[in-house]
């Protein structure tokens, strides 16, 4: 089965999905994770997701388990490069993806973990 590479960015962890997502890939997304959360004890995740132009309601509500997860295991969540189609499928589910934080890109999303981190 395939995955979907997590890198160690120092205190933070980071997803970037280029392929298109499917139900078993989200799942294996969710427990590799939590695994590297957890042994890395890593203080944040971030999600690229610019090379998605299609999410459906699963997908959508499997960034926000993902982000609570994160949460409950210390560390925060940002999801960059979301698309606009992408945004307005979201809107149109009625997912709003409570305690997911957003940002436009990578290097926005980067300086808005170390904000959350270091106010901590």
């Amino acid at each position: 089965m395939d995955r979907i590479p997590i890198l160690r960015m120092g205190e933070f962890l980071l997803v970037t999905i280029q392929v298109d997502m499917h139900d078993q890939l989200a799942l294996a997304l969710q427990d590799d994770l939590s695994e590297r959360i957890s042994k890395t004890a890593a203080r944040g995740v971030l999600i690229d997701i610019s090379a998605l132009d299609m999410v459906d309601s699963f997908i959508g509500r499997m960034i926000g388990t993902i982000s609570a997860q994160s949460r409950i295991m210390d560390a925060h969540t940002v999801v960059v490069g979301m698309q606009p189609e992408v945004a307005i499928t979201l809107v149109e589910l009625g997912l709003t993806l409570p305690g997911v934080s957003t940002a436009l890109d990578v290097e926005r999303g980067m300086k808005l973990l170390r904000q959350r981190v270091a106010s901590e």
